[in-house]
């Protein structure tokens, strides 16, 4: 070979080398102190052990629709005495009182966040020893099969749902990031994406790198910022007074949840985002959520309406009502697997078309 052709190869080579690093840099998570995560699975947090007994030693919740209808008619009835006026309840619970016991969660141990910085007399202790745990939500999730996994209703395909529905394409998106390992002060803006998540060869998971253009139209008011921090590779938010987290859990349902004091604890790696989102959650909204489903699927695992308002009105444990005093929110915490994503800002705002329903309004605003 002639030191010409050496040469040309050398440069060449070089040439090569330049253009691959550049285009790693075009490519890479965190660019220009920023980068992004889509939600890829999601559920209440629910401690459980194998058998159920130190959460559920009574069992699990035996009084689903089908159970309450048999024991309330064992003989059946006219349609509009029985199966309409129990539905009914399901829309407005508060007609009538609770009518049959339901079996909430006993145990000291859960998982969640400390909210108020404090260690009550009804608090959790997380299972890796943190104290002060408040998720008053799993104590009528927890021995509700529903809620549990792997196989609840509830939890399986309020999953599932996430990754299937563009209505639920919620990310988060961390700017003036300075590393992943530590950085005391960041910004978290939670936005709604506008395309599907990329999913491996699986055709179930997600998988790091894909892209979401940003709805600005129908997802404006998820459009929500959080500020916070990162240590020892962990975010973590400070609360903010109101969220709203838009989450469809059956198609043709929208829904959207309100969390008061809303925090996120995340561990960040270049290509996921895994942890807890918690918060106070209203009782009308919870509600409203579960009632997503219909009663036909609610009943599989034996999850009632009514009963389950209920439940969640005894133990409520946050925002009194001004006039009766009576707390209004349940603590509680989401578990989050998030997935890196590319975040694509419209250069123009208004001229978006985005691909869902608007958000779901909250009973107040109804």
């Amino acid at each position: 070979m002639s030191i010409l052709s050496k040469t040309f190869t050398t440069v060449s080579l070089f040439a090569l080398m330049a253009a691959g690093a550049a285009q790693a840099d075009e490519t890479a998570p965190l660019k220009d102190g920023r980068i992004g995560y889509v939600v890829a699975d999601a559920h209440f947090s629910v401690y459980q052990t194998a058998d159920g007994k130190a959460e559920c030693p009574q069992g699990l919740n035996p009084h689903g629709p089908r159970e309450i209808f048999k024991a309330l008619w064992p003989a059946g009835g006219k349609m509009e005495d029985t199966i309409l006026a129990r539905e009914g309840l399901n829309s407005f619970p508060a007609d009538h009182p609770a009518q049959f016991p339901y079996i909430e969660t006993s145990g000291s141990t859960a998982l969640g966040l400390n909210l108020d910085g404090k260690v009550g007399p009804k608090d959790f202790t997380s299972p890796e020893g943190e104290k002060g745990i408040d998720n008053a939500f799993y104590r009528v999730t927890g021995c509700n099969t529903g809620f549990r996994g792997p196989d609840g209703q509830v939890q399986l395909f309020a999953s599932k749902f996430l990754r299937g529905f563009q209505y639920n394409r919620m990310m988060i998106e961390i700017s003036g990031v300075d590393s992943l390992a530590d950085d005391p002060n960041v910004d978290v803006t939670i936005m709604r994406g506008r395309d599907p998540i990329l999913l491996d060869a699986t055709g179930e998971k997600a998988a790091p790198g894909g892209s979401q253009r940003v709805d600005e139209r129908y997802g404006k008011p998820l459009i929500q910022h959080l500020k916070g921090k990162i240590e020892g590779g962990v975010l973590i938010t400070e609360p903010e007074k109101n969220v709203t987290w838009a989450w469809q859990i059956e198609g043709g349902h929208p829904r959207a949840l309100q969390i008061r004091d809303m925090r996120l604890r995340l561990s960040l790696t270049s290509t996921k985002a895994d942890g807890m989102m918690g918060g106070y959650f209203d009782v009308a909204t919870l509600l409203d959520w579960t009632n997503g489903y219909a009663t036909h699927h609610l009943a599989y695992d034996r999850l009632d309406s009514p009963e389950f308002y209920w439940a969640m009105r005894r133990v409520a444990d946050a925002y009194p009502d001004p006039k009766t005093g009576e707390n209004t929110a349940l603590s509680s915490a989401i578990t989050l697997n998030m997935t890196q994503v590319f975040i694509q800002h419209p250069a123009s705002a208004g001229k978006q078309i985005a691909s869902d329903n608007k958000p779901a309004q909250t009973p107040a605003e109804r």
